[in-house]
């Protein structure tokens, strides 16, 4: 008996071992599914965010062809890092429009200054009511918006060089 008690903390500590090995090597699937997949925008029209493009509504983001919805904010730093990546997509041709989060116009138009505008159109979410109906829980994200209005793809985070191509793909499954 005493030896089973003196081997039990070795074979506990071997059973603890062997599950974090097994988590290292098949972790969970920690891919977040949007419930908004699928699903039609909600109503919307914001006033302009930016001084120099208009605001931003429902029909807009349904008027025939795909767009790439992001929403940012001008104190997000992940949102400045992307801001390359989305000049990327708007040289490579992708309509890009913006929802700047709790934000102000000032600082809004001092960030796309800074960084580089890509979007045909901000829409100024000052209360995040926009956001939140979207399911978006943070900045930057992005949506791909097929035609119709319905949102294909949504993209958690910021966009690196590495998930460009995927945007794309996006956008064009989103045109057929």
């Amino acid at each position: 008996m005493k030896r089973i008690l003196l081997w039990a903390p070795l074979a506990l500590f071997v059973i603890f071992l062997g599950l974090v090995a097994g988590g290292l090597l098949k972790p969970d699937d920690r891919q977040i599914r949007s419930a908004m997949v699928g699903k039609a925008l909600p109503e919307f029209a914001l006033p302009a965010a930016a001084s120099d493009r208009p605001g931003l509504s429902r029909s807009d983001l349904g008027a025939g062809k795909p767009r790439l919805l992001n929403i940012f904010a001008s104190w997000c730093v992940p949102c400045a890092a992307e801001s390359a990546q989305l000049m990327e997509l708007a040289r490579a041709g992708v309509p890009i429009d913006g929802v700047a989060i709790r934000d102000a116009r000032g600082d809004v138009d001092r960030f796309l200054t800074r960084w580089g505008n890509p979007y045909s159109r901000i829409g100024l979410d000052a209360r995040s009511a926009l956001q939140l109906s979207l399911g978006s829980s943070g900045v930057p994200e992005s949506f791909v918006i097929d035609g119709k209005g319905v949102i294909r793809y949504q993209h958690i985070g910021d966009i690196r060089g590495e998930d460009i191509p995927l945007i794309k793909q996006k956008m064009a499954e989103a045109a057929q």
